[in-house]
């Protein structure tokens, strides 16, 4: 992929997202655990966190990143015309983009 310099690069980058991914959720997960009715003033001063707003950040980068590599992955081993590939490619680029 453009991301990753060689295989052994993209597996560890989808490797790495997958842990912060997995990492937030538990973090998502353990904030509506420990709060017991989530009102606008309790969910603004949760991402007011500096640590929160990072996290979440990083978390949305991991997200296209773990996605791009998926979906490109996907699109080279199954979809052979090279026109075809590449605007699949940038359709599901800027969809990643819009949606994040």
């Amino acid at each position: 992929s453009a991301l990753g310099r060689n295989g052994v690069h993209d597996f560890i980058l989808v490797r790495a997202t997958a842990i912060v991914l997995t990492l937030y959720i538990i973090y998502m997960v353990g904030f509506f655990a420990t709060t017991g009715e989530i009102s606008w003033e309790v969910w603004t001063g949760f991402f007011a966190s500096g640590f929160t707003k990072v996290f979440t950040l990083l978390a949305l980068v991991s997200i296209l990143i773990h996605a791009w590599i998926g979906m490109w992955q996907v699109l080279t081993d199954y979809v052979k015309p090279l026109a075809l590939r590449l605007v699949l490619q940038l359709a599901i680029v800027v969809a990643l983009v819009a949606y994040v």
